[in-house]
């Protein structure tokens, strides 16, 4: 898997930490930890690349490389 940002915050309004991959429009995940939302945003990616790749588009190049 291609090397993409990953930005995890806390969220007040949700009460949990949410994370999210720029790259990858409205890819996000949650967790009530940094480590769990760390660990759900790696699946999401796994099955958001996965469903590009399904319908045919292109992968977006990770924000290091773009």
């Amino acid at each position: 898997m291609q090397k993409y940002s990953i930005s995890i915050h806390y969220s007040e309004e949700d009460g949990c930490y949410v994370a999210s991959v720029p790259e990858l429009t409205g890819c996000m995940a949650h967790g009530d930890t940094r480590e769990e939302a760390m660990r759900e945003i790696q699946d999401a990616m796994r099955l958001h690349i996965e469903m590009l790749q399904d319908v045919g588009d292109v992968l977006p190049l990770p924000l290091l490389y773009a």
